[in-house]
């Protein structure tokens, strides 16, 4: 798994909601329980979830309800409903409201784990799909994952060079070079205001920490993949 599933149980039994939050962690899932659907709403405010284990009778709003609700809000989350409901005609109804997998009770840790492993591979991109960047020099944009940010043509030359580089890596001199200014007008704090300039526009584009690290003595390094595209705009 590239990266860890965030998910969230919704059981009001506490020791099974604890047991299988723990077990779920355990194998390498970030997890959170809760014990109804207001909960939940709460929780989704502050917790990104890719996938719910959900029990159906809840207090308050029951699962199906919170299913249908949740799944027209993220058609890509992944729903496992677990419960004691255990009739064909629960199960339709279960797999209409919106669950991938419906399980009846009692199942295990490891029925659920196989669950959510079954599930992970619709809704879990690979990490380099996630966090791909892709710099157009036409339009001078940079597409991530999570904005599409406009750059200079000095920030569009010096991440494009990076990325062309040996190990992505650029000295000082090079970046100097780059920007077209003569050495003694463009200075090294100069150079490290547009390298802090330059991590900002990748952090806004959804780049992971560390974007640009700063090689002592030598210059810097471009720390995140990237793709280099010259598509011209539609007409």
């Amino acid at each position: 798994m590239n990266n860890p599933l965030n998910i969230v149980v919704v059981e009001d039994h506490d020791a099974l909601r604890e047991v299988t939050v723990e077990a779920l962690r355990q194998r390498g899932y970030n997890v959170r329980g809760i014990d109804c659907a207001e909960a939940l709403d709460d929780e989704l405010g502050a917790f990104r979830a890719d996938l719910l284990v959900l029990d159906l009778n809840l207090p308050g709003e029951d699962g199906l309800s919170l299913a249908r609700r949740i799944r027209a809000a993220q058609p890509d989350i992944g729903i496992i409903m677990v419960t004691g409901r255990t009739q064909v005609s629960d199960r339709m109804l279960g797999y209409g409201s919106g669950a991938d997998i419906y399980l009846p009770k009692p199942a295990s840790v490891e029925e659920i784990g196989a669950a959510i492993q079954a599930l992970s591979r619709r809704i879990s991109p690979p990490a380099i799909e996630q966090n791909a960047l892709s710099l157009n020099t036409i339009t001078l944009q940079l597409q991530g994952p999570k904005n599409l940010v406009k750059l200079s043509d000095l920030e569009s030359t010096l991440l494009s060079a990076f990325a062309k580089a040996l190990d992505h890596r650029l000295e000082r001199w090079q970046l100097i070079e780059l920007s077209g200014k003569a050495t003694e007008k463009f200075s090294k704090t100069a150079l490290e205001v547009q390298i802090v300039r330059l991590r900002k526009k990748l952090e806004q584009a959804g780049a992971p920490a560390p974007t640009i690290n700063a090689i002592r003595g030598a210059g810097y390094q471009l720390c995140v993949a990237l793709q280099i595209t010259k598509a011209t705009p539609p007409a």
